[in-house]
This record gives structure tokens, C-alpha cells and sequence, in this order.
């Protein structure tokens, strides 16, 4: 969790500790001396603020720790269990309070003694309660605390209770000599109604219901990635002020596991942007998009089959589609074993395709992982450029340069560069260059494979 976060949690804390010890004890002397029930019952739910308060400091600090091998989510939950518990704490107030008053107002209990000093401590209490309420109210909903919240909430109440010990105080003054029971009574019912509606909200997320609006928040921020093709189920719970997001996204079946790793990274800052703190579950679902090419879709099939392919050509001949393959398989297969792999993908092509899909796969050995190689001499180098040069010669490839030359242990590796002019096509440029590397093998039966690299002649265009 973020440092600054866990420290305004609780320093809030800290302060509200102070604060309530203080005014609890206050009025809690002021209320047994003038003898008024209302004043020791506001004293009292105090004094379970602070019992609340003191609990919170110390919840806020485990629920900050990070997430370990037990606690899989974090420790956020304490939260929401420590407010339930206060929650209780104030029934069992309100009850007694109940009780109690009802008690004087049976009995008839003499009326407290009346001064200005029970009504200036009441002024100040609601003051400071005022003040701690607003203060944490935005703390919880800054670091979104369950315990802050319902400490906030205490505090609240706690403003609403003076002012109904106030009332009770003027009416016992004007000669109701029931007005401090009932007052009493006022306070237990702003407790319990109170408690209710953070008892709600708190039970809501032990049972990981989804907060409101963060279902169509997370799914609107993970739609908005680019690559995402739609999201499928998606499910949200809060555990502390984190929101844990389960997702299955449906992205193209096409694009490669690196491409999917940036969608995943995107999405996850998205939705933390978007919810302000925030855990994605991010589960890929390949899927089929409306606009893939018949070759993409060829691809696929391949990749899923663990198969090498390349030059795939797509052709509609008189509205029928063909299909043809390169296949590379190992050279030291059997043809036999090689041809059931060809005609296995052929199969899965017709399967995605029709039946009627003309397939024609061209079997040829998978280019080995050649053994490291040392450079050639100089003069070979320079016997190889020669004749490049020389074959060259008869067309528009030319420029020969940047030739290298290795010796390996299958045989010899030549690199070379070239140059054609800017306006010729690329199928002409590597039918010429194609010529080219052959011419050299023949040459040369001991170079085993040559790689060229084909640019444009810019000053030919000028």
C-alpha cells in the first residue's frame, strides 16, 4: 500500500485517540456531578469511541502489511471485521442506555442539577466531534478505510448526541423532569440507526459484494485498451481499499504472447487509474475476429499445431478456395511419418474452412540450429565477393557489399548486402537476389545457406 496512505491513516487515528479520551472523560465527570443520565450515557458511547478508536489505530497498521503465504488478498478484511465489532460494541450501549432510562423514568429519578458548564463542555464536544468527523471522513474516503469510516461515523453520532443531551438538559430546566431520560433515549436510537446503516455496508463487503459502479467502471477502462476485442465475465470485491478484478478478456487470436503481455500491463494501469486502487486477475481468451485474413486464420491453425510454416498462398479460383503450404518438418524424417504431419494440417485447414478448400502443402526440412562458426580468411571472403559481384552482373541487383563469411561445421554461412533500384518490386527483387544465392552454391558447393539483405539504390532514383 502506498506509504503515504497507510501514514494519513493513522495519523487520523492518533489524533482521534487524544480527542476522545479527553471529551469521554469530560463529560463523563460533569455528567455523575450535575447527575444527568443523558450526559453519562453521551459519556459513555464516547468512551466506546475511544475503545473503537484505540482498536482502529492498531487495525489500520495490520491491514497496511502487504499480502504474504497465508493471506493471499492482504490483510485488508480486518478492517471490516473490527468495524462489525464495534458495530456490537454500540448495540450493547444502546441497549444498556435503553434500559437505564427506562428505569429513571419508572422510578422517577431526581432531575440534574443545571449550570452553564454541562452546556459549554456540550458545545465544545460537538466542536471537536465536528471537526474529528470531517477529518476522518475524508481520510476513509481517501484511503477508502472501513475502520476510519466507522470511526467517522461514531463521531458523527456523537455530534447528533449532543445535541440531544442539549435538548434533554433544557427541557429538565423548564421543569420536565423526564426530558434528561428521554434525551438518554434520543442517543441510544441515533447509536442503533447509525450502527445500522455502517453495519450494512460493512457486512456487504465480508461478502464481497461488488462496490457500487466498479463492475462498469473496470469493465468500461479494460474495453478502452487497444488490442482488447471485448471483455467476457468480470467480477469485483473490495478487500480493505483495494479492489480485487477478476477478468476474462477477449483479445485476437492472432497477435503474439509479448502483444498479449502489453495488453495485460495496459489493462492494469487502466484500471487503476480508473478505480484509484486496484488488483487485475488478467485471464486471455483468444478469439476470432471478424476482420482475419483467410492466411491469418492458416497461421493459427499452424501455431496451435506446434507447425512451421511459410509462403502461404490464397488464391479463389472460380469461387473455390486454394490453399498452399510450405511445411518445414526434420530433415531425418521419414517421408512417410512427414506426409501424416502434412496431411494432419490439412485436415484442420478443411475443418475451419469446409471440405471443399483446396489444400496443397509443400514438405521441406526445417532449417537445422547451425554450430557456431568462425570467420572465414581474407582471401575468402574476397574469392566469395568476386564471384557475387560476377553474378551479379547481369541484372539490376547490384552494389554488392558488406560480404561476410563464416566456416562452420555444416558448412560455409555467406551474409552479403545488395542494392536494386527504389521502384522495383519486392517479388522481383528476391526472384534476382534467389538466382543470385543459387548461382553461389553451385560456384561453391561447400557454403551451406546464404543470407542476403536487399536495399534501395537511392541515387538510382535521382
Amino acid at each position: 500500500m502506498d506509504q503515504h496512505v497507510s501514514t494519513t491513516k493513522s495519523r487520523v487515528a492518533a489524533i482521534s485517540v487524544v480527542a476522545s479520551a479527553t471529551m469521554a472523560a469530560t463529560k463523563f465527570v460533569v455528567g455523575v456531578a450535575i447527575g444527568s443520565l443523558a450526559l453519562i450515557s453521551e459519556a459513555l458511547h464516547s468512551s466506546i469511541d475511544l475503545l473503537a478508536t484505540l482498536v482502529t489505530w492498531f487495525v489500520v497498521r495490520v491491514s497496511d502489511r502487504p499480502a504474504d503465504d497465508e493471506h493471499h488478498y492482504g490483510h485488508g478484511k480486518i478492517e471490516s471485521l473490527s468495524a462489525l465489532g464495534v458495530i456490537g460494541l454500540l448495540y450493547v450501549l444502546a441497549g444498556g442506555i435503553v434500559v437505564a432510562a427506562y428505569n429513571h423514568l419508572r422510578e422517577g429519578a431526581v432531575p440534574p442539577t443545571l449550570s452553564f458548564i454541562p452546556f459549554a463542555v456540550l458545545l465544545i464536544d460537538i466542536g471537536v466531534n465536528f471537526w474529528r468527523a470531517n477529518a476522518l471522513h475524508r481520510a476513509a474516503r481517501e484511503t477508502k478505510s472501513q475502520a476510519l469510516a466507522a470511526d467517522a461515523l461514531h463521531f458523527a453520532s456523537d455530534v447528533l448526541g449532543s445535541f440531544a443531551v442539549i435538548i434533554g438538559l433544557g427541557l429538565s430546566a423548564l421543569g420536565y423532569v423526564w426530558g434528561d431520560a428521554v434525551a438518554a433515549i434520543g442517543v441510544a436510537v441515533m447509536i442503533a440507526f447509525l450502527g445500522l446503516r455502517l453495519g450494512r455496508s460493512t457486512i456487504e463487503t465480508l461478502l464481497d459484494r461488488a462496490p457500487e459502479g466498479a463492475y462498469e467502471k473496470a469493465t468500461a477502462a479494460i474495453k478502452a485498451v487497444a488490442g482488447v476485442v471485448d471483455v467476457g465475465r468480470l467480477r469485483v470485491r473490495m478487500v480493505g481499499s483495494t479492489h480485487f478484478i477478476d477478468a476474462d478478456v477477449m483479445v485476437p487470436r492472432t497477435f503474439p504472447i509479448d502483444r498479449i503481455d502489453t495488453i495485460k500491463r495496459n489493462a492494469q494501469a487502466a484500471v487503476s487509474q480508473a478505480l484509484n486502487d486496484a488488483d487485475l486477475s488478467f485471464t486471455a481468451v483468444p478469439v476470432a475476429r471478424d476482420n482475419e485474413t483467410v492466411r491469418e486464420r492458416v497461421m493459427v491453425i499452424a501455431r496451435n499445431s506446434g507447425l512451421a510454416i511459410h509462403h502461404v498462398t490464397v488464391h479463389d479460383v472460380g469461387g473455390k478456395l486454394t490453399v498452399s503450404i510450405d511445411l518445414e518438418v526434420d530433415g531425418n524424417l521419414p517421408i512417410e511419418k512427414a506426409h501424416e504431419i502434412a496431411h494432419g494440417l490439412e485436415h484442420k485447414i478443411r475443418d475451419d474452412f469446409g471440405n471443399d478448400v483446396e489444400v496443397d502443402t509443400h514438405i521441406e526440412p526445417l532449417e537445422p540450429d547451425l554450430p557456431l562458426g568462425v570467420d572465414a580468411s581474407e582471401s575468402r571472403v574476397a574469392e566469395i565477393r568476386a564471384a557475387l559481384v560476377r553474378l551479379a552482373a547481369s541484372g539490376a541487383i547490384h552494389d554488392i557489399h558488406n560480404v561476410r563469411v563464416r566456416d562452420t561445421d555444416a558448412g560455409e554461412i555467406v551474409n552479403f548486402h545488395c542494392r536494386a533500384r527504389p521502384d522495383t518490386s519486392v517479388t522481383w527483387v528476391h526472384e534476382n537476389v534467389d538466382e543470385i544465392e543459387r548461382g553461389l552454391r553451385r560456384t561453391f558447393p561447400t557454403v551451406k545457406r546464404v543470407i542476403s539483405h536487399a536495399e534501395p539504390d537511392r541515387d538510382a532514383r535521382a
